[in-house]
């Protein structure tokens, strides 16, 4: 069962040498800001921690892994510097992903829209069900992916990324998402994924941590300029938010 707070919630337990991150939020494990700041200062936090190898990233329960971003902050939003502030919470998560010497690894169990897929791409590698199919809603109620596009684009391409953006209707399954790069393996049940994924990580404790470290730097290779790059997308996507016509789409699906 999922929490109950309108915050979200956010925990981390040890295995070892294996950290995993768990969070959630009564809205189908959507993002508030505050949890995107609790969960980006965690990552920061255990990538400088010398006895953690590697990192899984989970939310709470058996249906949503993740809604995205909070609709009614998004909908609250009245100037540029609210809306540059919503959208920048998911570029500093991004972000500390991406910087992180630890390599992250996902787990998927259940259906993901917009913040969340990027939160998938960010991933280093990802286990997932069935269930997890993925949607990119943005450019339906006026706005657009642009802060989780580069972690996206990254795993399955420009084209990949086109065909999410421009189909906001459509789901997408997690054969699609295989097939892409954006998931790793994909298993018939949450009991079979969580099955695998602790072999895995028993797997992954016996490997160097240094070496883990090397890898992981290299595949964020040409990322460097993310930290402006990221921002500017979330000054682009305040914009997008205070237009009339977003406003409108948004004041009628609140209704």
């Amino acid at each position: 069962m999922g929490t109950s707070r309108t915050n979200g919630s956010l925990y981390t337990r040890r295995e070892q040498s294996i950290a995993v991150v768990e969070f959630g939020h009564p809205a189908s494990n959507s993002f508030v800001s505050e949890l995107l700041e609790r969960l980006y200062t965690e990552i920061d936090k255990l990538s400088e921690d010398d006895s953690i190898c590697a990192i899984v990233l989970q939310s709470e329960g058996e249906r949503a892994f993740c809604a995205g971003a909070s609709f009614d902050e998004l909908i609250a939003i009245s100037d540029l510097d609210q809306g540059k502030a919503f959208f920048r919470g998911f570029a500093n998560v991004i972000n500390s992903m991406r910087k992180c010497r630890k390599p992250i690894i996902g787990r998927v169990q259940g259906k993901t829209v917009g913040g969340g897929v990027g939160l998938a791409a960010a991933c280093d590698y990802v286990f997932a069900t069935e269930a997890a199919s993925i949607r990119l809603s943005e450019i339906s109620i006026g706005i657009a992916p642009l802060v989780i596009a580069p972690a996206v684009e990254r795993k399955i391409g420009k084209a990949g990324l086109a065909e999410l953006a421009f189909s906001p209707a459509e789901w997408k399954n997690a054969y699609w998402c295989r097939e892409k790069g954006l998931f790793s393996k994909v298993f018939g049940s949450i009991k079979e994924m969580d099955k695998e994924l602790d072999l895995y990580m028993a797997h992954l404790k016996r490997l160097s941590p240094q070496a883990l470290q090397a890898m992981k730097k290299v595949l964020w290779e040409g990322t460097e300029h993310w930290n402006e790059l990221l921002l500017s997308r979330a000054e682009m996507s305040g914009k997008l938010s205070l237009l009339p016509e977003t406003k409108e789409i948004l004041a009628r699906i609140k209704s």
